[in-house]
């Protein structure tokens, strides 16, 4: 009992907050550094640390948005003595090259970053200064615009940027990557043509004698569907007698099928999980469906997949046009491993509960929020996809988390911080 009063107390420490939450909602700048140099983070709680954390990442962020908007400014004073942007850019990748000693390839890189912030995307430049978004994130917004005109990218932005900070990079790519879809759905399709005439089957040796096999440019329904049989395969010789990983023993089954061994070549076809609106399959509009695990996929390969499922399972949900809550889902085959209860589960969450977790739901355990043993029943309610490794550490580390009425999860760590799912604030108290 007095090891355990002792625990208790030692944690009830870590979560005790003795910092000034104002001065961490305060702008990044001089101010906020003057206040974080004199701070020891030995003297603080683990909550304190967390905030302590994330308050650098924003000063780190601001002044990392001045270092690339010092780039964008020296280009444009090279600009000065040429007239000629080339040139210009040129000049300024010679005097970055000599400053802060850069090969001329990285160079290159970052005057083409700071000029798609500061002229291109100012908007995202100034979310970045403000350091509401990380390099990383800023990074994602550029790349994966940068096939658009200018003011469709900016359109793009405007959707995504102000939540753009709650998201992981994953998240945000998946997202900007269906608003671009969305956008230009015809060109997109002739991009996903152009890019699959290009798949390819890629070998290359490693220093270490082994060799990598990459196959690029594939149909995303066709990848996914290979993963998913092959995992199927993995799984069911995942036995307790079996020491390789998971990882290699995916590798293994995926060179035995491609070799024609058919020791592990399994029966089952793999299934595809996608998600896509009524509308879009009526052809009454090209929005993109959802790939679980993958991310958004034109309008066209959704209906392709949709049409053409005849040997996997075809899952499919209705959503409310408002909420974006499920309002019906179902399958067209019934798996003899899948209880309804998972299916239901799986075709509501699509991925891991986790936060920045996007393993599909249908790699998930179904975890309980509430222990079997304290209600003595499984409920949809009260269940949730969790992946197994972070279903192994939410139990080890004594996480906590519960269902929001609007669908999203809510989640309580060790130190008693709060972290939704979706990236958005916690709801407060009351």
């Amino acid at each position: 009992m007095f090891v355990a009063e002792l625990v208790a107390r030692d944690l009830s420490r870590h979560r005790e907050s003795v910092l000034p939450k104002a001065v961490f909602e305060s702008e990044p700048g001089p101010e906020l550094a003057a206040f974080l140099s004199v701070v020891d983070p030995k003297e603080l709680s683990g909550n304190d640390l967390v905030m302590v954390l994330q308050a650098h990442q924003r000063l780190a962020s601001h002044f990392q948005a001045r270092v690339y908007a010092d780039i964008a400014a020296l280009a444009d004073v090279m600009f000065d003595f040429d007239q000629d942007r080339e040139l210009a850019n040129e000049a300024t990748a010679m005097e970055l090259r000599a400053a802060l000693r850069l090969t001329r390839r990285s160079a290159d890189i970052e005057i083409g970053f700071a000029q798609d912030l500061v002229n291109r995307l100012p908007r995202v430049a100034a979310e970045f200064e403000a350091g509401r978004v990380d390099v990383r994130r800023a990074r994602v917004l550029i790349d994966e615009t940068i096939h658009l005109t200018e003011t469709q990218a900016r359109l793009v932005v405007d959707e995504v940027i102000d939540r753009a900070g709650q998201l992981t990079t994953g998240e945000l790519r998946s997202r900007v990557r269906k608003l671009c879809f969305a956008i230009e759905p015809e060109e997109a399709e002739l991009r996903y043509e152009t890019a699959l005439e290009d798949r390819k089957l890629v070998q290359e040796p490693t220093v270490d004698g082994t060799a990598n096999i990459f196959l690029t440019n594939i149909a995303p329904d066709k990848a996914a569907e290979a993963l998913d049989r092959i995992n199927q395969i993995a799984r069911s010789l995942h036995t307790a007698g079996e020491n390789r990983t998971m990882d290699q023993l995916r590798a293994d089954i995926a060179i035995d099928l491609l070799c024609g061994n058919p020791t592990h070549s399994g029966t089952n076809a793999g299934n595809v999980d996608i998600h896509v609106d009524l509308e879009t399959l009526a052809r009454l509009n090209d929005d993109p469906g959802e790939l679980a695990g993958y991310g958004p996929v034109i309008a066209d390969i959704a209906r392709q997949v949709a049409e053409n499922s005849d040997d996997g399972e075809w899952r499919f949900r209705v959503t409310d046009p408002d909420s974006g809550l499920p309002v019906h889902m179902g399958a067209t085959r019934k798996r003899a491993h899948n209880t309804h209860q998972k299916r239901q589960i799986e075709l509501r969450d699509l991925v891991c509960a986790t936060p920045g977790c996007r393993m599909p739901a249908t790699d998930c355990d179904i975890d309980h929020s509430k222990t079997w043993a304290d209600t003595g029943r499984t409920t949809i309610e009260d269940s949730a996809p969790g992946c197994r490794h972070d279903h192994v550490c939410r139990h080890k580390f004594d996480w906590t988390y519960q269902r929001l009425p609007d669908g999203d999860y809510l989640w309580t760590s060790r130190l008693g911080r709060h972290y939704t799912k979706s990236g958005r604030p916690p709801p407060q108290p009351g």
